[in-house]
């Protein structure tokens, strides 16, 4: 099993002068140690359940860019990028120069999008759940046109494209596409349909298996190879606490096909954090 690395949480010592070598720090601490993803949020406020709307956040992408400069192997990626955030054309080419310029290492992360305060705050909008369902699908096939040799029109219902050129093309053809969310009805069918990789809560074993077996139906629905889907899961830095209780339980979810665990390092020294966790941890979760 392979760890992942979610740097969420930007309020750290030193202010604002601090966060880029912190960020750096804690992206190179994660590649050294054999971390295999680097994720950051899409978010222009920071969460509430985490701190405060008025704690640091930075945009994702902009950060995205600075760690392709600092590192070489690990993927690179936000989970998730909100569909409403940026028009689908412009985002398969913010994707596709963060692959260019990392090499290779980009991975679109996205979802419908829920933080209705940021959005409303900065004069962004935010339609209905149904509606943002309907943009995000439109958004992933925008995505993998533009990522094709197809660079005519694109007519949807939400989105219209006169032209979907591309050049240059992603180094990764496809970019691989991870959609976040667990909801069975609507996100697990996306994946399905056009998912490289899906992400999930730690719901328990239990609910887990579950999630995994929906999922395993919409693809015999489609007609998909269930195995052909990277399956992650993202797990509180609490459970690192108990690393001998994390790997037993990590190794259940590894025998239903979990290849990736993600967890966001502790403040107030992530890097620090991450260092630890990668000597300690990381080299039994492979064996796993």
């Amino acid at each position: 099993m392979e760890l992942g690395i979610h740097f969420s949480n930007f309020t750290l010592p030193g202010g604002a002068a601090a966060l880029a070598p912190a960020l750096s720090n804690t992206a190179r601490a994660a590649e050294d140690g054999g971390v295999s993803l680097f994720t950051l949020m899409d978010h222009w406020f920071q969460m509430e359940s985490l701190a405060t709307s008025y704690d640091p956040m930075l945009e994702g992408y902009t950060s995205l860019g600075f760690l392709a400069g600092q590192t070489s192997r690990m993927r690179l990626g936000l989970l998730v990028t909100g569909v409403t955030y940026r028009h689908p054309g412009l985002l398969a080419k913010i994707v596709t120069t963060l692959d260019v310029l990392s090499e290779g290492r980009a991975l679109l992360g996205i979802g419908a999008a829920w933080y209705e305060r940021e959005h409303l705050g900065l004069g962004v909008p935010y339609p209905g759940i149904s509606e943002r369902f309907e943009r995000l699908e439109e958004t992933i096939q925008i995505c993998r046109q533009m990522w094709s040799t197809n660079d005519g029109p694109f007519e949807g219902t939400h989105y219209q494209l006169a032209e979907t050129i591309c050049q240059p093309q992603p180094i990764q053809n496809p970019v691989p596409i991870l959609i976040g969310g667990s909801g069975e009805k609507k996100t697990l069918r996306l994946v399905a349909q056009y998912g490289s990789a899906c992400n999930l809560f730690d719901f328990g074993l239990e609910g887990v298996q579950h999630k995994l077996e929906v999922l395993k139906g919409h693809c015999d629905d489609l007609g998909r190879d269930f195995d052909a889907i990277e399956k992650t899961l993202i797990v509180s830095n609490e459970k690192f606490d108990n690393p001998d209780q994390l790997l037993a339980d990590m190794q259940q979810y590894s025998a239903m096909g979990i290849s990736l665990v993600t967890t966001s390092p502790a403040a107030p020294d992530p890097a620090g954090w991450v260092s630890r966790v990668t000597e300690t941890v990381l080299p039994r979760l492979k064996q796993l």
